[in-house]
C-alpha cells in the first residue's frame, strides 16, 4: 500500500507543481481584478465537476462494485459492467454539459451572487461556456482511470492529469509572447480547458487499445446501473468536500472585489499537500480496504486504516505549520508578478493562514471516507459533507462580514473540521476505526514533531530582517523548506516514530504492484 501510495502521490506532486506554474502565469496574465474573478469562478465550476468524478471520487462506488462482480461473476461480467458504466457516464456528462451551458447565467449567479448586475457576470458566463466541453470528456476519462486503479495500475492514474496543466501552460507561454489584453487571454485559456480534456481522453483510449483492453460502450439504466448510480452520486459529492467548501466560500466572497482571486490562489497552495494525500487515499486505500473486508481479515483492515492515518498526519501536519509560517514568502514568490500586486500578496497570504488551519481536517476526511466507501456506504460521508457546507456558509457569512476574505477562509476551515468530526463520530458508532497499537503510539509523536518543526521555522524566519524579494527569495525559501523537512525528519527519529532505513525497508517489502504505464 505504501509503494502504491507513493506512486500516486508522486504523480499528484508533479501535477500540483505544474499547477503552481500554471496559476503563477494566470496571476501574471489576469491579475486579481474583475477579469480574473470571472475566469476563476468559471474555472472552479469545471474544477469541482472534474473532482466530483476524478481524484479518487468515482472509486468510492466503482472500485468496490467492480471487484465484487469480478470475484463473484467472473472477468467477463466485470468487463460488461465496466462498459455499461463507461457508456452511461459518458452520455450523462454530454447531456449535463449541454444543459449547464444553456443555464449558465443562472449557474454563475448562484456560484457568485456578487457578480449579478455587473460586467463580471457576462465575462464569467463566456469563460464557463468555453470550458464546458471538458465536462463531456471528464466522464469517460474518470471511468477508465478508476478501472485502472481497481486493477492496481496506478502509474497511469497518477500521471495522466499532467496533460491538463501542460496544455494550459503551453497556451499561456504563447499568450505572454503575444501580450494580449486580459479579456482575450481569459477567453483563450477557457477554450484550452476543453481541448485539454479531449487530449487526455485521446491518450487514454489509445493506451487501452494498444494493450488490447478496449471496453465496449453501452448506455444502460437498468436496475443494476440505477443501483450503482444511487451509490456513486452521494460518494462523488462526499469526496469533493474540500472543493465544495471553497466554492461556498467563493460565493460569499464574490461581493468583494478581488476576494475570489485571493481565496483561489490561497487554496491552490492548500491543494498541494491535500492532493498528495487525498488523491492517494481515494485511489489506493479503497481497493486495499475492500479486499480486506471481503476476506474478513481484521488485521489487514487495522493495518490499512492505521498506516493511512499515519501517512495522512505525517504529511498534513508539517505542511500546515509550514504554510502558516511561510505564507507571505510563498505567495510572494509564486504569484507576485505582472498584474498581481503586493497588496494582493498580503491578502492572499492572510487567507492562506486560515485555510491552512483546516488542512489537517481536510486530509483527515480523505483518510476516513474510504472506510465508509469500502463498505459501500456513501450516505454517511454525504451527510457529513452537506453539514460541513452549511457550517462553512454560516461561518463565512459571519466572519467575512468582519474580516473580509480572511474571515471567509476561517469559515471554510471550520466547515472542514465539521466534516472530519462528523466522520469520526459516525464511524466510531457504526463499525469502529481499527487503529493498531503502533498508530496510537506514533500519531501523538508525529504531531509533536510537526509542531517542533513549525517552531523552528518561525524562530528562523524572525531573524530575517527584511521581507524576501528579488532573485534571492527563491533560494532562501528553498533553504527554509529543505531545512524544515530535515528538522521534521530529525524529530521523527528522535521521538522514535520512524527512521530513514525503516521507511525504505517498508517500501521494499511492500507487495509488488503492476505499475506499468
Amino acid at each position: 500500500m505504501i509503494r502504491s501510495f507513493l506512486t500516486v502521490s508522486s504523480g499528484t506532486l508533479a501535477s500540483r507543481l505544474l499547477g503552481f506554474a500554471r496559476d503563477s502565469m494566470i496571476a501574471a496574465l489576469l491579475g486579481a481584478g474583475p477579469v480574473a474573478d470571472a475566469f476563476l469562478v468559471a474555472f472552479q465550476l469545471v474544477n469541482v465537476a472534474r473532482r466530483l468524478l476524478s481524484e479518487g471520487a468515482l472509486n468510492a462506488a466503482l472500485v468496490p462494485a467492480w471487484l465484487r462482480m469480478r470475484d463473484t461473476e467472473g472477468a467477463g461480467a466485470a468487463a460488461g459492467f465496466a462498459g455499461r458504466v463507461l457508456g452511461t457516464i459518458s452520455a450523462a456528462m454530454i447531456v449535463a454539459a449541454i444543459l449547464v451551458g444553456l443555464a449558465m447565467p443562472f449557474v454563475i449567479t448562484v456560484l457568485a451572487p456578487g457578480f449579478a448586475g455587473h460586467e463580471t457576470l457576462r465575462l464569467a458566463v463566456d469563460d464557463a461556456r468555453l470550458m464546458l466541453p471538458y465536462l463531456a470528456f471528464a466522464g469517460p476519462v474518470t471511468v477508465m482511470l478508476a478501472l485502472a486503479s481497481a486493477q492496481s495500475r496506478f502509474v497511469l492514474t497518477a500521471f495522466s492529469p499532467l496533460l491538463f496543466n501542460i496544455a494550459l501552460i503551453a497556451v499561456m507561454v504563447a499568450l505572454i509572447v503575444m501580450q494580449p489584453d486580459a479579456g482575450f487571454a481569459a477567453l483563450a485559456l477557457a477554450a484550452t480547458v476543453g481541448a485539454a480534456g479531449f487530449l487526455q481522453l485521446l491518450i487514454l483510449v489509445s493506451h487501452r487499445r494498444d494493450e488490447g483492453r478496449a471496453t465496449p460502450l453501452r448506455v444502460s439504466f437498468d436496475g443494476e446501473m440505477r443501483g450503482f448510480l444511487a451509490r456513486a452520486l452521494p460518494g462523488m459529492i462526499a469526496s469533493a468536500a474540500p472543493q465544495l467548501l471553497i466554492v461556498a466560500g467563493a460565493a460569499i466572497a464574490s461581493a468583494a472585489p478581488s476576494a475570489v482571486s485571493w481565496l483561489y490562489f490561497a487554496n491552490r497552495l492548500i491543494e498541494l499537500p491535500l492532493g498528495m494525500v487525498g488523491v492517494a487515499m481515494g485511489t489506493v486505500l479503497i481497493p486495499e480496504l475492500t479486499r480486506a473486508l471481503r476476506g474478513g481479515d481484521r488485521s489487514a483492515i487495522a493495518h490499512a486504516e492505521s498506516r493511512a492515518l499515519e501517512l495522512a498526519a505525517g504529511l498534513a501536519l508539517p505542511a500546515t505549520f509550514g504554510l502558516i509560517v511561510l505564507s507571505g514568502p510563498i505567495v510572494r514568490l509564486l504569484f507576485e508578478h505582472g498584474a498581481f500586486t503586493a497588496d494582493d500578496t498580503a491578502s492572499t497570504a492572510q487567507a492562506l493562514v486560515f485555510l491552512a488551519l483546516g488542512l489537517p481536517a481536510q486530509v483527515l476526511g480523505k483518510a476516513l471516507s474510504p472506510a465508509f466507501f469500502a463498505r459501500e456506504d456513501t450516505i454517511a460521508p454525504l451527510l457529513a459533507t452537506l453539514k460541513a457546507v452549511v457550517v462553512a456558509i454560516v461561518s463565512s457569512v459571519l466572519l467575512g462580514h468582519f474580516f473580509g476574505a480572511a474571515g471567509v477562509a476561517a469559515g471554510i476551515a471550520l466547515g472542514a473540521w465539521s466534516n472530519a468530526l462528523s466522520l469520526i463520530r459516525e464511524g466510531a458508532s457504526r463499525f469502529g476505526f481499527s487503529l493498531d497499537r503502533a498508530a496510537r503510539r506514533r500519531l501523538p509523536r508525529i504531531a509533536a514533531a510537526a509542531l517542533l518543526m513549525g517552531g523552528a521555522l518561525w524562530l528562523t524566519i524572525t531573524f530575517i530582517a527584511h521581507p524576501m524579494h528579488g532573485p534571492a527569495q527563491a533560494v532562501i525559501l528553498l533553504l527554509l523548506i529543505i531545512g524544515g523537512i530535515a528538522i521534521y525528519a530529525l524529530f521523527l527519529g528522535l521521538l522514535a516514530v520512524t527512521s530513514w532505513r525503516e521507511a525504505v525497508d517498508a517500501i521494499r517489502q511492500g507487495e509488488p504492484r503492476d505499475l506499468r504505464a
